[in-house]
């Protein structure tokens, strides 16, 4: 099937997120060079990924980049003291278009976007939906030392056709895969197979299932929010994993691909 055409426009990187929110381009280039009163250099970088449309070539709606902000104001708080830059990516349309794939190729410019503003920083992808698939695909760049995949839409090939989703970019890698197992909208058991795969080549691949809740995963999402942030820290500034992140990338399939993401998880991460 022929793609269409994508208009002529670039990706971009929102503004830096500080621990309000409020964080500029300014407070920004003051935290790169290490220079300003209070301020310290950029230690490593988390970039979100918005869900999306498996198509469509037109612009995304700015709902879509809103939808990660809660997460991504999480993130930069609890980064900030380690140096955390926190950046939302804005994709140039807003499907995936098949084989054209334009958010991975989104994700790329933006990982090289980052190397150019702050040199050599590990950096952790956070995609949701596309977005997570997204950050599959790109984890094969050098700065990528993570990625957390939130209820990754990974479609079908058995029914598509089309040869899996790849896993070899995932080698040397910190992956966390969440789903909850009431998705209607992205098929859990796609997670779990495409988990599967990666755990084979990389065994730091652990996967959490929030039991009851849907895609949004409202319900939990003061513990999807936890578990993100322990994830985060402890892939980019070496920060000991709360004990069942730590139980799930040790523990071999099934166990470590279906850990329960408990009730309750955050109130106390490191016990």
């Amino acid at each position: 099937m022929a793609q269409q055409a994508l208009p002529v426009r670039e990706a971009r990187l929102g503004r830096p997120l500080g621990a309000n929110g409020k964080e500029g381009a300014r407070e920004a280039l003051r935290r790169k060079g290490g220079g300003g009163r209070g301020a310290g250099p950029v230690c490593g970088v988390a970039l979100l990924l918005p869900g999306g449309g498996p198509t469509g070539v037109r612009r995304p709606s700015p709902v879509t980049a809103l939808a990660v902000r809660p997460l991504a104001l999480r993130l930069a708080r609890a980064g900030r003291p380690e140096g955390l830059a926190t950046h939302v990516v804005h994709y140039r349309c807003r499907g995936w278009n098949g084989s054209a794939a334009h958010p991975v190729r989104d994700a790329t410019w933006a990982l090289e976007e980052v190397v150019r503003r702050y040199g050599d920083v590990p950096v952790c992808l956070v995609g949701t939906g596309m977005g997570a698939r997204a950050a599959l695909h790109a984890a094969g760049h050098p700065a990528v030392h993570s990625v957390l995949a939130i209820a990754p839409w990974l479609p079908d090939h058995r029914t598509t056709g089309e040869q899996p989703d790849p896993v070899k970019q995932l080698v040397g890698r910190q992956v966390l895969l969440v789903h909850g197992t009431n998705d209607e909208r992205h098929d859990p058991d796609l997670s779990y197979r495409y988990a599967e795969r990666a755990k084979k080549i990389n065994r730091d691949t652990c996967r959490f299932e929030v039991h009851s809740d849907g895609h949004s995963l409202h319900q939990h999402r003061a513990e999807v929010l936890a578990l993100a942030t322990d994830f985060l820290l402890g892939s980019l500034f070496a920060r000991d994993y709360a004990r069942p992140v730590r139980d799930a990338l040790a523990a071999p399939p099934p166990l470590g691909l279906r850990m329960p993401l408990a009730t309750g998880f955050g109130a106390s991460l490191r016990h």
